[in-house]
């Protein structure tokens, strides 16, 4: 072999830690299938969700229930005890949230109704904060929660301004994540989009019966925004012109919030 064809030190160097990366990615891609889960998973059927064989699948289950972030009944595994210090410190710490409960409040306060700030995960949002409103709505939602993009007020108006190759990337998300049905189509996604001009969007009986949604993106000066503010009614308390009527409240809240972030990760 001459010494023009022998490998590099770094290609050698790399070779382990691409590995790793690989591991990891991997692990994390089994631990967010357990979050998505509406309840324990079996091994075979964490396995073909992620796309993985058995033995790795197992591999990686069994290390993540040493770090306490799985638990395993039975044949069944399910989200480990370990993630709750993790959410009280991103509660308590993060940036985003502390800003925003104060927001929250005052939007609450001057509507009436529930305000939540969902920020994006992936192809995902996640309720990050949340302020009930006088009336309470026909479901529970909690902190952390998985939710699509594609359905719901707060995560439609974080497409909005998504690029055509872009919108077919989230609308094969939403099918491989189980959200939307195989015969979702991106023309479906862009129908349930806000008009041209419109820098809000409105949902009704979208994610849940009788509830009705309008949510604004909160401005971010490096790029697309990535959080979302939203006010929630059932339909008994609220008709679609009084969520409109609360769109100025939202874009408020979202400037002010925006203004509140300058300087920090977001």
């Amino acid at each position: 072999m001459t010494a023009s064809s022998l490998p590099s030190s770094g290609a050698a160097e790399d070779g382990p830690k691409a590995a790793n990366m690989r591991s990891l990615s991997r692990a994390l891609e089994v631990f967010a299938e357990l979050q998505r889960a509406e309840r324990p998973q079996r091994l075979s059927d964490l396995a073909r969700t992620c796309g993985m064989s058995l033995p790795t699948t197992l591999r990686i289950l069994r290390v993540l229930q040493d770090f306490g972030m799985v638990s395993q009944t039975d044949k069944s595994y399910r989200v480990g005890p370990a993630v709750l210090p993790a959410a009280r410190s991103y509660i308590e710490n993060d940036p985003l949230v502390v800003a925003a409960r104060p927001i929250l409040q005052q939007v609450a306060a001057q509507t009436g109704m529930t305000a939540s700030l969902y920020t994006r995960l992936g192809q995902e949002r996640i309720l990050v904060a949340r302020v009930d409103g006088e009336s309470p709505l026909r479901y529970d939602l909690p902190l952390g929660k998985r939710l699509p993009l594609t359905v719901g007020a707060a995560g439609k108006i974080l497409l909005a301004a998504l690029s055509a190759e872009e919108l077919e990337q989230t609308t094969a998300a939403a099918v491989a994540a189980g959200h939307e049905k195989d015969t979702f189509t991106v023309d479906e996604l862009r129908s349930r989009l806000p008009q041209d001009g419109e820098d809000f969007a409105y949902s009704e009986d979208e994610r849940a019966t009788g509830v009705l949604s309008v949510a604004v993106a909160v401005p971010n000066p490096n790029g697309r925004p990535s959080e979302s503010i939203a006010l929630t009614s059932p339909v008994e308390s609220a008709t679609e012109t009084t969520l409109r009527a609360g769109v100025p409240e939202l874009r408020r809240a979202a400037g002010r919030l925006s203004e509140l972030l300058q300087g920090s990760v977001y």
